[in-house]
């Protein structure tokens, strides 16, 4: 059964409600550039409060290693999800954590730099000049059928919405859907009404 990761967390009404909701994990965005940007501390007093069976996954962008380490032991990160250009070795470093590869598919996916992440999981998101992810756009979905004979937990992102959610889950099997600015208010605010719906068809 495919898991859902609700990202661009802000505030813990959101936090509370995704989870009340069936959310598997929620997504802490700690690259200052997103408008869903939270801070360190900001997210720390919200984990401390959720339920400890949720994942808490933290997102960083090009990020000083030992920086992430402090961020992740004070946010009780359970994930580290990296969107930048970081190195197999520097994805390496983390131990202890479910590492998460994020690749952005743009006409292709080159498979020979898949296999280059010995990573806990690979998550695809749609390719942006301007932004490291959160495009609210999708990808051409048919590419990641060149995937499958690599081994790897699949998070799926880019574009998905309460109304396509059921169809990408049947046609590509992702372990994971993740998702963010199509269920928002503005950025960084969820409508919780829409939170319910994509979940329920994720199922």
């Amino acid at each position: 059964m495919v898991k859902v990761k609700i990202c661009g967390i802000t505030n813990l009404e959101d936090s509370l409600a995704s989870f009340l909701l069936g959310a598997d994990a929620l997504g802490f965005v700690f690259y200052k550039k997103s408008p869903r940007y939270i801070s360190p501390q900001k997210a720390a007093n919200i984990s401390a409060i959720l339920p400890k069976k949720i994942f808490r996954a933290g997102v960083f962008v090009d990020e000083k290693a030992e920086k992430v380490k402090k961020i992740a032991k004070a946010c009780r990160l359970d994930m580290l999800q990296f969107h930048g250009n970081e190195s197999p070795a520097y994805c390496r470093k983390f131990k202890g954590y479910k590492v998460i590869k994020a690749f952005r598919v743009g006409k292709k996916i080159d498979l020979d730099e898949l296999r280059r992440y010995k990573t806990y999981a690979y998550l695809f998101d749609t390719y942006s000049k301007s932004k490291a992810g959160g495009t609210g756009e999708k990808f051409n979905w048919k590419l990641l059928a060149q995937t499958a004979k690599i081994k790897r937990i699949v998070f799926l992102s880019g574009g998905l919405t309460g109304s396509n959610v059921q169809k990408a889950v049947k046609l590509l099997k992702p372990d994971w859907v993740d998702v963010s600015s199509s269920l928002e208010i503005r950025p960084g605010k969820k409508d919780h009404k829409k939170v319910k719906e994509f979940i329920e068809k994720a199922a």
